[in-house]
Formats: C-alpha cells, structure tokens, sequence
C-alpha cells in the first residue's frame, strides 16, 4: 500500500497543524511499507526537541542510523505480512473487535463517505489499516478532502480521531514497540505512542 487515499496536503495552513500532518504522514509512510535506503538517512538526521514525543524522535533516528534497508525490509515483512500470518495486525476493526472488517470498518467507510474521503485507486487493503488511517488524519488537518480547501476544525478531527484512531492506534503502537522482531519498528511504535498522547492533550485543552 503506498498511498491508500487520495489527497494532498496544502502549504497554507498554521505551521503546528502543518507539523501535525506531517507527522501523520510520516507514520503513514513507515506502516504502509518499509523505507528505502533515502528515507532511513533522512530519519537518521532528525532531532528531537525535549519530551516523550522528541525523546521518541531521537530513538527513531538513531535506529534509522543503525538500520541496513534489507534487514528494515525483512523486518517490516515479518512484522506485518508474514506468511502464515503476520506479528502485528494494523486494523482497527482487530483491535476493536477482535476481527477484520467488521462495524468499526463500516462506520469509518461511512464517516469516509461524509467527509469526501474517497480510497485510492489499486488499494486492496480495508481503509481501517493503520497507514491509512493516519493518511486520513493528514488530509484532515489540511484541508485535502471534500469540495473546499479548508479543515474540518479541531472538533471535527478529534470526532474522527476519537472514533477511528484514538480509540485503539495507542495500544497497537504500544504492542508495535514490544513486538519480539521489532527492532527499527520499534522506534515507530515509540513515535506512535508519544505523538498521540501529545494529540489526546491537546484536543482535551482545546475542548
């Protein structure tokens, strides 16, 4: 899956919600395939700026540092494709249910279908992956669905984070870090983690 949605994310917005969607498109970007050897340098020279969430950043790219891409690869396969079932499994409907495509999967095709949201062309895999989830929550933010170029506001993007990311994504970044062949990985289940619990705070001080 390289792109699960369509939309793109406009420059003129506020620089802390164009921060916001960057960092969702970056998780995106890591669950949706393994980073090639360009990616992983860029990682390797970011730099945290204090707290959970930067000490988090340093650990994503000190690992990207230490990483080989074929070793990245392989570990992504195993981690979330695996034959005869992958370690982790990044649906919503799982973690809610205990089963893919079930009522969480229908009410965010619906909540898709409300906002202009509309599944790329070629994507086979259901909307509630995690990688997709997170493209959503970048389009939102920027204003990239529907007929106009403006966000749905926070209320709006905490309604959908509430329903379809927050009420599970932080246990399955959780278990992402924990995963016994997880080893880049696991820094991107830590930046998972520590970005929304930074999301969580601040949609709750701006309620």
């Amino acid at each position: 899956m390289s792109k699960a949605v369509d939309h793109t994310i406009p420059s003129a917005i506020a620089e802390e919600e164009l921060l916001r969607a960057q960092v969702y498109g970056l998780l995106a970007r890591l669950l949706a395939r393994a980073p090639d050897a360009a990616l992983l340098a860029t990682l390797g020279d970011l730099v945290g700026e204090g707290g959970a969430f930067g000490a988090a950043l340093d650990q994503l790219a000190a690992a990207a540092r230490d990483c080989d891409p074929a070793a990245v690869e392989d570990e992504f396969t195993t981690l979330f494709i695996g034959v005869g079932g992958s370690e982790r499994t990044p649906y919503g409907s799982f973690y809610l249910t205990g089963f893919l495509n079930e009522k969480p999967l229908a009410e965010l095709r619906a909540d898709m279908a409300r906002l202009g949201i509309a599944r790329a062309d070629g994507v086979s895999e259901p909307e509630d992956h995690i990688a997709a989830l997170c493209e959503m929550m970048a389009g939102l933010i920027g204003g990239a669905f529907g007929d106009g170029d403006e966000s749905i506001g926070l209320a709006g993007q905490r309604a959908f984070y509430d329903r379809h990311v927050g009420s599970w994504a932080g246990r399955f970044f959780a278990d992402l870090e924990t995963s016994p062949s997880a080893r880049f990985y696991r820094a991107v289940g830590a930046v998972g983690r520590s970005f929304l619990a930074v999301e969580a705070q601040a949609f709750d001080l701006a309620a």
